[in-house]
């Protein structure tokens, strides 16, 4: 495997079955990778598959089929997963979209930020718990008077923040944030996104950014992968894919994004998706550099 890639998704499929002869398949034959030190934007509606692929990719669900590679073990085999346990429990970090019930309520911050440390049993680099939760909480931008506060005691953006610093204190490799600023104000969303790339550009991690909000996508993420139904329709350098979007779903989804300029919104048109299943056929096939587009052989998009 090539050393630059670190997280290697290949022909993901995830079943949940509803009764014994219902079942609905959440993704299907999902494949992408992420480079080391990438941010790579995964969007779509409610219900695409986006949640569903990062529980796959942080061993919460195991897929029915298909393969993750990280760091050249394939995840999905238990045998290699014993093995490595300690590596892929430090190295990869989960951030939910609901800091409320991802915090304990009866832990104050400083035990919440020092947790991993202390489960792992690594010793901190700054001496102490307390002193290494007060550093990773200045890195998001709260003071010491947190260290004693609980999650009840503080905001939304705020919770975030200590969920940010939590999965920080480990120093991870990969960083997987499943919608993590759907529940936020959007002035509070901005200043999280902004933290995001700081951090980013701070700690070189890659970064797994799941989400819908587009315009944010946009401003954060290296390339994006747009997935519908549970699979990936497009995949292109996050430039290319916002000026130049090739299937159909991903021209409707992006020709749906506000326009903060009250005159370009009111004429702006709102490109309409049928659902045609022949749109969902075929292979991803690399139209430009980088930039791939799902169509049958022979096909092309206009």
């Amino acid at each position: 495997m090539n050393d630059d890639i670190l997280l290697d998704v290949r022909h993901l499929t995830h079943v949940f079955p509803l009764s014994k002869k219902i079942a609905v398949k959440a993704l299907d034959d999902l494949s992408f990778q992420i480079r080391r030190g990438e941010i790579f934007g995964l969007v779509g509606e409610s219900g695409s598959g986006k949640s569903t692929a990062a529980r796959c990719i942080m061993n919460l669900y195991r897929p029915a089929a298909g393969e993750i590679i990280y760091k050249g073990v394939n995840i999905c085999d238990p045998a290699q997963f014993r093995t490595h346990r300690k590596m892929l429990q430090t190295t990869r970090q989960l951030i939910f979209q609901d800091s409320s019930s991802s915090l304990d309520q009866r832990m104050k911050v400083c035990d919440i930020v020092a947790e991993p440390l202390k489960i792992h049993r690594i010793r901190p680099a700054r001496g102490s718990l307390r002193a290494e939760a007060e550093f990773q909480l200045r890195y998001v931008g709260l003071d010491a008077g947190f260290l004693d506060k609980y999650p009840s005691e503080l905001s939304g953006g705020q919770r975030q923040r200590v969920a940010i610093a939590r999965a920080l204190s480990m120093e991870p490799e990969l960083l997987v944030a499943d919608e993590p600023i759907a529940s936020l104000d959007v002035s509070i969303q901005a200043q999280i996104v902004n933290l995001f790339r700081h951090l980013q550009q701070e700690h070189g991690f890659s970064f797994l950014f799941i989400a819908h909000d587009l315009a944010m996508v946009e401003f954060l993420c290296d390339r994006v992968g747009v997935m519908y139904h549970g699979r990936l329709v497009e995949a292109a350098p996050a430039k290319e894919l916002f000026s130049s979007p090739v299937h159909p779903y991903t021209q409707a989804l992006l020709s749906a994004i506000p326009i903060p300029d009250p005159r370009l919104e009111r004429a702006r048109q709102i490109r309409q998706f049928t659902e045609d299943p022949e749109n969902f056929q075929g292979v991803l096939t690399e139209v430009s550099p980088e930039h791939y587009v799902l169509m049958r052989e022979g096909e092309h998009h206009g």
